[in-house]
């Protein structure tokens, strides 16, 4: 095997290697937040209090709710 096909399939899997660890990178990323979102409803009762509004639980489902759907809508689009 010549010095230059060797230097061609180095860079072929080096090209290879670096696409199929992107996606694999962002499959899991994708995954792993999906099943731990960032905000939980502790954080978002902390945001509120913050800001000076009174949490009820019915606001706080709500709101988590809408949280959820919005992200279920944006992964569905992609």
């Amino acid at each position: 095997m010549s010095m230059g096909m060797t230097i061609l399939i180095a860079v072929i899997a080096l090209a290879v290697g670096l696409v199929g660890g992107f996606f694999g990178a962002r499959k899991y990323m994708e995954t792993y937040l999906q099943k731990n979102p960032p905000i939980n409803e502790d954080m978002l009762r902390m945001m509120m209090v913050q800001m000076g509004q009174k949490p009820s639980e019915k606001k706080l489902h709500q709101m988590m709710s809408s949280m959820n759907a919005q992200a279920k809508n944006s992964s569905q689009k992609k």
